[in-house]
């Protein structure tokens, strides 16, 4: 398959540079959602704090329902931003690592395509058919991978209309349903 051990070495140090290409595109998205997570835990630790402290200063049960109602919103607030900054994150990486796999298949092809044309010089008389054959495998795999790609793109804009629109309903189920205070 490969002529020189200078190609093979260059093909394993390409394999490599992929697997750490992925890896580390996996690493940094791990890296923002922790960092997402631990804000967030601060986050809701102040907020609970603050809240808790308005409770205690609640002098009856009427003033307690309104501090907790006037509460309730900004909590699913926080809890949509916090899904909306998650699924970005993921949707970031899963478009990082989809054009990462892209680029090696398309060099994965070209490679291919190019051992297939030397076996096609140096191939003895009659083996055209299984050089087409090999061809035409390739040339399915590329369809094949051009479909998946298409549909994981649809699935994906399904995804963020469908937490845009839960979203959308749940802060407004939540607004309508809290208590307004009285005058």
């Amino acid at each position: 398959m490969f002529t020189t051990p200078e190609q093979f070495a260059a093909a394993n140090k390409a394999s490599v540079d992929a697997m750490l290409s992925l890896a580390n595109t996996a690493l940094a998205s791990a890296e923002r959602i922790a960092a997402l997570n631990l804000n967030t835990a601060h986050t809701l630790l102040e907020d609970g704090m603050a809240n808790a402290k308005a409770l205690l200063g609640a002098r009856n049960p009427e003033e307690a329902m309104n501090l907790v109602a006037a509460q309730l919103k900004p909590a699913v607030e926080e809890a949509v931003s916090y899904t909306r900054s998650l699924y970005e994150i993921s949707a970031q990486s899963r478009e990082d690592l989809s054009r990462q796999l892209e680029s090696q298949f398309r060099d994965f092809q070209k490679r291919v395509s190019g051992l297939l044309d030397m076996a096609a010089q140096n191939a003895p008389a009659g083996s055209d058919a299984a050089i087409a054959a090999v061809r035409s495998a390739l040339e399915a795999a590329s369809s094949a991978f051009g479909h998946m790609k298409t549909v994981l793109k649809q699935a994906a804009e399904i995804d963020e209309a469908s937490i845009a629109s839960a979203s959308n309903a749940t802060v407004n189920a939540v607004s309508s349903a809290t208590p307004r205070k009285k005058k």
